[in-house]
């Protein structure tokens, strides 16, 4: 088998389990943590790196809502069973780069790992997401070239994949829909703010007190917990968060 159509398999696959690879690494953040007590105690913890932290976390779940909020239906979504595309995106933030999702996904773990206060976890969690999601990318090219040709060949010359272009911004094609926003990212933003709260939790049971969360933490999750239910009911049960076409 020839190394790209290897690599294309490996992203086929992990295109299907790429919602775990977060689960993964903050499974290993915690284990570094509760190993290396006096490393992450020589870090010291104060509000202002957290605060830092979390806004940059933040600007990464606000890159995935802009870009989101402008897509149509059945594109830039979060199936796992299959590649999906009835479109391709080129507007909008597509216009600068091709994978907008994914690094805004890179931007909410770094937020997170920069939390730790551990300087060499940013580094495995760099070169593990890259590893990971490099793959995913081919996967997901190769099926948009299959389907759109000479269109995708002609975007993905113009575009690159990853870090942003500064220039050539094209408005997007539709307008902001707020709702797609709340049915599609609100999982997001509870998985993001449960892992601030276990890693604040942990390091502290790792400092050698009991494990507690501070109120930051507490507030912060219990609200987005409110928002999850409150949507993930409007989602299942009535048609308030649906809009044709998108």
């Amino acid at each position: 088998m020839c190394l790209r159509q290897e690599i294309y398999d490996q992203g086929q696959f992990l295109f299907r389990w790429r919602s775990y690879f977060p689960l993964i690494f903050i499974g290993f953040i915690v284990l570094v943590i509760l190993l290396n007590p006096a490393e992450r105690a020589a870090t010291g913890s104060t509000t202002y790196r957290a605060l830092m932290c979390l806004f940059l976390s933040l600007a990464g779940l606000a890159m995935r809502v802009y870009t989101v909020g402008h897509v149509p239906g059945r594109t830039s979504g979060r199936n796992t069973k299959k590649q999906l595309a009835d479109k391709l995106n080129t507007t909008g933030v597509y216009s600068v780069v091709r994978h907008p999702l994914y690094l805004g996904n890179f931007i909410v773990g770094l937020g997170i790992v920069l939390f730790t206060g551990i300087w060499w976890l940013s580094a495995v969690y760099s070169l593990s997401f890259y590893l990971y999601y490099e793959r995913i990318m081919v996967a997901e090219e190769e099926f948009l070239r299959s389907r759109f040709g000479a269109a995708f060949e002609r975007w993905s010359v113009d575009t690159p994949a990853f870090f942003p272009r500064m220039t050539g911004y094209v408005k997007p094609d539709l307008p902001f829909c707020f709702r797609t926003v709340l049915k599609r990212e609100y999982p997001g933003l509870l998985a993001m703010l449960l892992s601030f709260t276990l890693i604040d939790a942990v390091m502290v049971l790792a400092e050698g007190h009991a494990m507690k969360v501070h109120s930051l933490w507490l507030y912060l999750l219990s609200g987005g917990a409110v928002i999850y239910l409150v949507l993930k009911t409007l989602k299942k049960n009535t048609r308030i968060l649906h809009i044709p076409g998108r």
